[in-house]
């Protein structure tokens, strides 16, 4: 194992893209605010790429068809409202939790390590969502896009994970998929943990010094491979 991801205390993880494929319900959310105000469906793919920067990113980039874009004000409150009445309304119709993360999970609480979900997601529709999957349980803290006034790639929210879950930030993993993932572990001086299987790029991330991850997995089930000697060999020096 590597030296970076040694003496793990906690574990966060990113929800869309690590935890679970949200993309369909993403889509069809987009796509009904698009219908409402007379716009052209997008393709699947395309909301895809617009997701990872939280809610209003999401919604301007919908109303505009532009990642960069920024809607006015007056559409992008009347798409916003329309989004979140959509989404939160069929919130998990088609979202499915990636295989291994039930498993994955299960194994990495019983090395009595605690968990969080670090999100770009507002705090009340990821915890609806958790719910809905049947995952919340499996968590101690839900920190979402909202939570504080710094989201992913900001350290904050990592850093306040850490400090609730009684963890100095270089014990705690961060586990996603994306740039902002990696970002955030950095700036807080978590490990980064990428999965090679979510909406981001691992192979181009893992190339980039800046977004090279300690550790990349295809599974959850992997990371507890990874920790499970570490554990035992801490639990042993006791």
């Amino acid at each position: 194992m590597q030296p970076a991801v040694n003496h793990v205390q906690a574990a966060a993880f990113d929800l869309d893209g690590t935890l679970c494929d949200s993309i369909p319900d993403l889509a069809a959310a987009a796509n009904a605010v698009r219908r409402a105000l007379g716009l052209a469906e997008l393709p699947q793919h395309t909301v895809e790429s617009y997701v990872g920067d939280g809610l209003a990113a999401l919604v301007h980039r919908t109303l505009t068809a532009d990642f960069d874009g920024q809607a006015e004000e007056k559409q992008w409150e009347q798409g916003y409202t329309l989004f979140v009445r959509h989404y939160a309304e069929h919130i998990a119709d088609a979202t499915r939790p990636y295989p291994g993360v039930a498993a994955g999970l299960e194994l990495l609480k019983s090395l009595g390590i605690p968990l969080a979900v670090v999100t770009n997601k507002s705090e009340t529709l990821a915890v609806k969502l958790l719910r809905a999957l049947g995952l919340a349980d499996h968590f101690s803290l839900i920190v979402g896009g909202d939570t504080l006034s710094e989201k992913k790639p900001a350290p904050a929210p990592l850093l306040y994970a850490a400090e609730t879950l009684g963890v100095p930030p270089q014990n705690m993993l961060m586990v996603g998929d994306s740039r902002n993932d990696i970002l955030a572990a950095r700036a807080a001086g978590c490990p980064a943990v990428g999965v090679s299987y979510g909406y981001g790029d691992m192979a181009a991330l893992s190339r980039d010094p800046a977004t090279r991850p300690d550790l990349v997995v295809s599974s959850l089930p992997e990371i507890y491979e990874h920790l499970r000697p570490q554990r035992e060999q801490d639990a042993e020096a006791v």
